[in-house]
């Protein structure tokens, strides 16, 4: 399994990037890079990881080449539509802005008070040793550079900086010409543009103020009258000079960021109280305002037709993309803005659900990886999700005391179940059948069972010592299992009479307990590493996998003890077993996720959740050289106003800052609070840090030949197909080479009446790949009956072979009843 989508986060921080078609978005989300495709409404992340968070992007003209930066200056070059790394490089500082001239030719880093240009790798496929080398480097601020931004023929460029001045330069010396600075504002200067005809720039700055700079001589006496100046011999003082002066008044609002439409004269404005102001220059037209967010906007763009508007603010997570003409949103997306605490998948695998310390429940689609709904009525932290194995009903349990039902149909809350006293539940189990709800707390050592049917509280079984931590009904619905920190593991019998409850010992505190899927055997992690697999019948173990070594890794910043000795990573907080009961994921405070095979207890893969230094606990070793008299350098704030660097002559003792004493810098801690299967058993999701991580069997290998001989290409499949009309043996031919565009001609080609005949002579080992393909087009391709023909052929003449083997082709069979159920709901829409 690899990493296929990062869901749950939508922008951190950094900048954002439209695609040269201006059809689709690309967002960093923490050490990552995630592409919104806004017109087909899907999106995907990249696989490549930077070792910290991603302070700016950039992508070619061409749309071909990614640039990714993160905090260090550390870049990723990397191949856009292939998705595949290039190369990686050290700016070797950090890196404030990056641009690509208009022509591609080169590109622009800011990087601290210089600006480095390099000429871009591959340009004019010339033979090159380095990726990148560079071009010119230019200097002349005296502070941090903000932004660049280049003329529209690529011979200029415009740089604006802290030090309150922006500058213009030339790319390559041209004759006459001398770096100009444009000096003028009373603060940290944030944009600076030229105007489509080159004849104005735009400079604003940080207090509000709009500056308009023409190139113009100034006369020695001004009431000269014009007949007097022609007859002037006197020198022109030839210069860029502010020409108008607009000011955009926003109330004490600074203005955080800008951006220059030059085909359209639009200027957009984003400012620190959530406001935007889209204006039309070069009259300083005020078209519209409006307020997107309760924090400052920290990044704005345009599309390259100048309709849409992509806004990020990092204090919540937003990213919104915005139609001015006709006023409404194209995207509107909204991360959690605190950890995480669970996730859970629909019983068809079409959506996934995540519940966090924000108080809301947010329902996400798993092709699409967009949120569809978000659910705000919990007024405290969610802590566990389950659904109901019929229907469409979820439940959550939270620490505001409530455990309520939502219908994921109509999309509201049905059912509030509460307790004869004020609890915080902590846990969940729900009943196969979606009659009986049982909540857990760490309040009280009881397991509270209410009746959704009519939401009353049954009974509280009583019988455990310590708080319950854990709930888990058995998939058929004969019993449920409830682990406490009184080291023991109960199964209750609910629907007998006697209600009896059968506990299991162990050594330590129970963490998790959960069920295989064919209810005989339950699965027990413990604040001692163990997991441990009970027989539910006998009540007796039947083997265990001892994890401490194998889940141990990573060093907090502050941590007194190694990696290895750390005890607050040894134990697993969240198991789940695999669709067909073979094997179980266990992950917990750490950066690593463990499949074991149970049968024989070994460890078959480790996956690293996350390699970003910017969260705590990814690092195996801690570097001496970042440990300073005031403590580790990364919780030291060395940026804005109250920064611990900014005045050295206050900090006359070691840690000693100044600033607001309630402002605090604390860095996230790695760690993975859910784990769950997909009912495809395709893909698992991890709940972590970093977000909603989805970990997919990768359907599309580039090169899997199956079968080959020599005579078997593509051209001589085309010829099979188009000439000797062989459609059968075309198709196999296909599947042989395992190119997906060509199994997709084959596909198409073949007409609808032989489709059976194709069918009933096909192998039968290239009968998973045809309907695994099948399914894959219903979903891409607008040939929705032509896929029901071929599913339709596939179940009459192959059910019985495909019933006997149904273990190989379980994954397969429920992606057709995912595919036709959707049909159908789509269809019912219509």
């Amino acid at each position: 399994m690899h990493f296929s989508s990062l869901l749950g986060t939508v922008y951190c921080r950094g900048n954002l990037v439209f695609t040269p078609d201006g059809n689709s978005l690309l967002s960093p989300v923490g050490n990552r890079v995630t592409c919104f495709d806004l017109v087909n409404n899907k999106s995907f992340t990249f696989s490549f990881e930077h070792r910290k968070n991603i302070a700016r992007i950039a992508l070619s003209p061409q749309g071909t080449l990614l640039l990714s930066i993160d905090g260090d200056g550390r870049a990723i070059l990397t191949n856009f539509s292939r998705r595949t790394v290039l190369h990686h490089f050290n700016f070797r500082s950090v890196v404030h802005n990056v641009k690509f001239s208009p022509d591609g030719s080169h590109f622009a880093v800011a990087a601290g008070r210089k600006i480095e240009v390099w000429r871009t790798p591959s340009y004019l496929e010339e033979r090159e040793f380095a990726p990148f080398i560079k071009h010119r480097e230019y200097t002349g601020h005296y502070d941090a550079i903000n932004h660049i931004a280049w003329s529209g023929d690529s011979r200029f460029f415009l740089t604006a900086s802290k030090d309150l001045t922006a500058k213009v330069y030339s790319l390559n010396p041209v004759e006459g010409f001398v770096p100009t600075s444009l000096a003028g504002h009373r603060d940290s200067v944030i944009g600076a543009y030229f105007s489509k005809d080159q004849e104005s720039i735009y400079t604003v700055s940080k207090d509000g103020a709009l500056f308009e700079w023409k190139w113009r001589a100034r006369y020695k006496e001004d009431d000269i009258d014009d007949e007097e100046m022609k007859d002037e011999d006197e020198p022109k003082d030839e210069r860029w000079r502010i020409s108008q002066k607009h000011y955009f008044l926003q109330n004490h609002a600074k203005a955080k960021c800008v951006t220059f439409h030059q085909d359209s004269n639009l200027l957009v404005v984003g400012f620190s109280s959530g406001i935007f102001g889209l204006y039309e220059m070069p009259e300083f037209n005020m078209i519209h305002t409006l307020s997107i967010s309760q924090h400052g906007i920290d990044f704005v763009t345009i599309n390259k037709t100048g309709e849409w508007l992509a806004f990020g603010a990092s204090k919540l997570g937003q990213l919104l993309v915005w139609e001015w003409q006709s006023e409404s949103y194209i995207l509107k997306q909204q991360g959690h803005f605190d950890a995480m605490n669970s996730l859970t998948y629909s019983p068809d695998g079409q959506r996934v659900i995540t519940t966090a310390d924000d108080g809301k429940i947010k329902v996400w689609d798993a092709t699409s990886s967009f949120c569809i709904i978000t659910f705000t009525e919990h007024t405290s932290g969610v802590t566990a999700c389950e659904f109901a194995k019929r229907g469409n009903v979820l439940f959550t349990a939270s620490l505001d005391g409530s455990v309520r039902a939502w219908d994921l149909v109509r999309y509201r809350n049905f059912r509030t179940f509460t307790a004869t006293s004020r609890l915080q539940f902590s846990t969940l189990a729900v009943d196969p059948s979606g009659e009986i709800v049982c909540a857990g707390s760490l309040d009280s050592f009881d397991i509270h069972v209410w009746n959704v049917q009519t939401g009353q509280l049954l009974e509280e079984l009583s019988g455990h010592e310590g708080p319950v931590v854990s709930l888990s009904f058995a998939p058929d619905g004969r019993c449920l299992a409830s682990g406490s920190w009184d080291n023991t593991v109960r199964i209750w019998s609910l629907f007998t009479r006697t209600q009896t409850s059968e506990p299991l010992q162990l050594q330590s505190e129970v963490l998790r307990v959960s069920f295989r899927p064919d209810s005989r055997q339950v699965a027990v992690s413990t604040l001692d590493g163990q997991v441990t697999f009970w027989d539910v019948e006998n009540a007796e173990q039947s083997s265990g996998i001892d994890g401490r070594k194998d889940i141990s890794g990573g060093r907090r910043a502050i941590g007194r003890t190694t990696a290895a000795n750390a005890a607050g990573s040894k134990h697993f907080t969240a198991i789940n077993y695999s669709a067909d009961g073979t094997c179980i994921l266990a992950a917990g405070n750490s950066k690593y996720i463990c499949l074991y095979d149970i049968a024989s207890g070994t460890l078959v893969r480790k996956f690293t959740v996350s390699v970003n230094l910017s969260i705590d606990g990814t690092q195996e070793y801690l570097n001496s050289k970042l440990l300073t008299e005031a403590g580790p350098i990364d919780l030291l704030d060395d940026a804005g106003e109250a920064s611990d660097l900014e005045d050295r002559i206050d900090r006359s003792l070691p840690g000693a800052s100044r600033g607001d004493m309630s402002a605090r810098k604390a860095r996230p801690e790695i760690r993975v609070t859910g784990l769950s299967f997909s009912p495809t058993g395709r893909s698992f999701a991890a709940a972590s840090t970093e977000g909603l991580l989805i970990y997919s069997l990768d359907h599309v290998v580039i090169f899997d030949p199956f079968d080959l001989d020599v005579d078997v290409t593509p051209a001589t499949t085309l010829s099979t197909l188009r000439d000797e009309k062989d459609y059968l043996k075309a198709l196999v031919m296909a599947f042989r080479l395992n190119e997906r565009y060509l199994i997709h001609q084959v596909y198409e080609t073949i007409p609808h009446q032989d489709i059976e005949l194709v069918v009933k002579d096909l192998p039968l080992v290239y009968l998973s790949k045809l309907i695994r393909f099948v399914t894959e087009m219903s979903e891409e391709g607008p040939h929705l009956e032509f896929a029901l023909l071929w599913l339709e052929a596939v179940v009459s003449r192959h059910g019985k072979y495909i019933r006997e083997k149904r273990g190989e082709f379980e994954t397969e069979m429920r992606g057709v009843t995912k595919c036709v159920q959707r049909i159908q709901n789509e269809l019912a829409r219509l």
